[in-house]
């Protein structure tokens, strides 16, 4: 079924990917809660769901754009775990249905490698969003991180970097699940992405 289309059980129709944007760049936290505020300064500014990750556990622009869909898809179901749909995206992305293990692929204070998803959620039923403006969140964002990339649309190239010993762990992949799969680390983070829908 191709996201649009209505289920025949009468549940509603699946929204497509929400538009969205990738900003990364290094992010010098000295408060945390100060930076977390500034961000969501920018989401009730523009109107977009702001959400910060840890660059090192980000394995490609791919791991939050499904995370980003399959959380959408699951508020318009009824169907999410928590109220924020940037916390939502988090347990897709974290592949867990524990908010507080979702935050750890959060920011730090402290410098470090950060990617911000800004999402347009105003389209999703149930989301409880209004339109938002995706350029000005992703300007707004650029601005609170040192040499920040040109915000990359959903579709564009993006290379994160991600530390794979970390990502390893975080996810609990070893060496056999590594050997069996062709596409390495990134395609079974976004095993894990999917699984959790399909875990329900």
């Amino acid at each position: 079924m191709s996201d649009g289309d209505a289920g025949g059980d009468g549940t509603p129709p699946d929204p497509s990917t929400p538009p969205h944007r990738l900003v990364a760049g290094t992010a010098a936290i000295d408060d945390l809660d100060a930076f977390l505020a500034a961000l969501d300064e920018i989401a009730g500014e523009t109107g977009a769901v702001v959400q910060a990750f840890d660059a090192d556990l980000v394995v490609s622009a791919a791991h939050l754009r499904e995370a980003t869909r399959l959380a959408a898809r699951s508020i318009a179901r009824g169907e999410a775990v928590a109220r924020d749909p940037g916390v939502e995206i988090m347990l897709y992305a974290a592949g867990s249905r524990q908010i507080d293990r979702a935050l750890t692929l959060g920011v730090e204070a402290g410098e470090q490698r950060a990617v911000v998803l800004v999402a347009e959620f105003g389209a999703v039923p149930g989301a409880g969003r209004s339109d938002a403006d995706l350029d000005a969140a992703a300007a707004s964002v650029a601005a609170l991180l040192s040499s920040p990339t040109a915000p990359v649309a959903e579709r564009g190239a993006f290379d994160p970097s991600f530390d794979p010993e970390r990502v390893r762990e975080f996810y609990d992949i070893g060496e056999r699940e590594i050997a069996a799969t062709a596409g390495g680390i990134p395609d079974i983070v976004r095993e894990r992405v999917a699984l959790l829908d399909v875990e329900k």
